[in-house]
């Protein structure tokens, strides 16, 4: 998971390498526990290189981030919802992508029972909404994507990338207006667009 797949263009040489995966993930399936979800929305953080991402400074909480590419990256946003993350690169870079959205595609009952929605059109729309419809855990935390039973990713074929669309990244207040959100064109299941109430102005203190 630290390349792109076969099928893809190259990256830019001045770009971080988790761009390109976060990009890669686009269209590929996460089987969590009894329900499957075709991604169409992430989000890229560059470790210790990006003051918005969680292992800008190295902490208990992020050592995970620091490992093999490949495993599970949970936390707690404001301590309620669990969201997950796929671990990129090399050791010790830090780097992740949040799975910020998808289409479920697999045990559509039983994520409609855990989201208490019928709608399915938003049962993995927003990271909180795709950890809750795939019965993700904390003792999902690290667990290898690759080879270990659910959850675990599976790459298929990669998107158009003419499909792939980009923009700021949703809620953060650092580096506010790097164009690290990237998700499928006219797909219904993406989220909206929320920009921090901290975050500078628009164009105003990009990092």
């Amino acid at each position: 998971m630290t390349a792109s797949r076969p099928g893809e263009p190259p990256a830019p040489a001045d770009e971080p390498d988790v761009l390109a995966a976060a990009r890669g993930l686009l269209g590929a399936v996460l089987h969590g526990h009894g329900v499957s979800v075709r991604l169409t929305e992430v989000e890229a953080y560059a470790g210790p290189d990006d003051p918005a991402s969680h292992a800008f400074r190295r902490t208990p909480r992020s050592e995970t981030m620091y490992g093999p590419a490949g495993r599970l990256y949970l936390y707690r946003s404001y301590g309620i919802h669990l969201c997950a993350n796929v671990v990129t690169g090399e050791p010790e870079q830090g780097q992740a992508v949040l799975l910020r959205a998808g289409e479920v595609v697999a045990g559509h009952e039983l994520a409609r029972e855990r989201r208490g929605v019928l709608d399915d059109v938003r049962l993995a729309r927003g990271p909180g909404n795709l950890c809750s419809a795939l019965g993700l855990v904390p003792a999902d935390l690290g667990a290898d994507l690759e080879h270990d039973p659910p959850p675990r990713l599976e790459l298929g074929t990669p998107v158009d990338p003419a499909r792939v669309l980009s923009g700021p990244r949703v809620g953060v207040s650092l580096a506010a207006d790097r164009p690290w959100r990237f998700w499928l064109a006219g797909d219904p299941t993406v989220s909206a667009y929320r920009r921090s109430p901290r975050a500078p102005a628009s164009g105003a203190g990009a990092a």
